[in-house]
């Protein structure tokens, strides 16, 4: 993690978040020490960072924005607004991918790897968030971001800053 802070100064040295796509966990360390270990679920679709591509990017990001503090576990989300809706408890057959509870937006910080022109994360917008298709969860299934299961996506959004580091590794 120090040689982490030593490349990207700017960010928040207290926490460290890394995705884990292989095992589909996400592991929260707080100056150095695991402190969380959460299913998570990322894309179906596989790694990869090109725009359109429904995939998750590698390399090192950051949380650019927290949003949804405060909204009750299981608010929709769409285009970053709480739609003042609550999910119901397992999707459908053919429900949209739906954005619940928390988000954490990522702005990809290697140009030519996750930022820039038809690459960009933030651009994307990819994010770590909440699902109400938790049955899922611990298994590739999203079209790009990290879900986790709502009180898990709330538990980590109180605990991490904007400017955390976040690095996805496969």
């Amino acid at each position: 993690m120090r040689a982490l802070c030593y490349r990207f100064p700017n960010q928040d040295p207290e926490h460290l978040v890394v995705v884990l796509i292989t095992t589909q966990r996400l592991h929260l360390y707080r100056q150095g020490t695991l402190e969380g270990v959460f299913p998570i679920s990322t894309s179906r679709h596989g790694i990869g960072s090109e725009e359109g591509s429904l995939k998750t990017p590698l390399g090192v990001h950051r949380i650019a924005e927290k949003i949804g503090a405060g909204a009750s576990q299981g608010t929709v989300f769409r285009h970053r607004r709480n739609t003042g809706r609550i999910a119901p408890p397992e999707p459908t057959r053919g429900e949209e991918d739906l954005i619940t509870s928390r988000i954490l937006r990522l702005q990809g910080l290697e140009a030519g790897i996750n930022a820039g022109k038809g690459i960009d994360t933030l651009a994307r917008h990819i994010y770590i968030h909440g699902t109400h298709a938790e049955a899922a969860v611990g298994e590739p299934a999203s079209i790009g971001c990290v879900r986790m299961r709502n009180r898990d996506v709330i538990e980590l959004f109180d605990r991490v800053a904007v400017d955390t580091l976040v690095l996805i590794v496969a």
